[in-house]
């Protein structure tokens, strides 16, 4: 199974939107700091996960969900991260 999955920093609320074949193993190393995501957000949430049966579908998905259409999806199911551009958060 390949699973995209979406975290989000504790600190600073920002998101995060990747793939893998291995979630526990992933995780860990965002936990880790291996990862540039991991540098970015410190400590984090797990918010979303979803299957696919094969690396294409996930891709697929991925990449939806770093669209536009797929941030607002986001935004409305878990809040709005903060705005970098300004500095600031913006209310959820």
């Amino acid at each position: 199974m390949i699973t995209v999955y979406v975290i989000r920093s504790v600190s600073n609320g920002k998101r995060y939107v990747g793939i893998t074949n291995d979630l526990s193993r992933r995780l860990l190393e965002h936990k880790s700091n291996q990862t540039a995501a991991g540098h970015l957000l410190g400590a984090f949430d797990l918010l979303w996960t979803e299957e696919f049966q094969d690396h294409l579908q996930a891709r697929v998905r991925e990449k939806e969900l770093k669209s536009g259409q797929g941030r607002k999806w986001l935004d409305e199911k878990f809040g709005r991260p903060p705005d970098a551009s300004l500095g600031m958060s913006r209310p959820a």
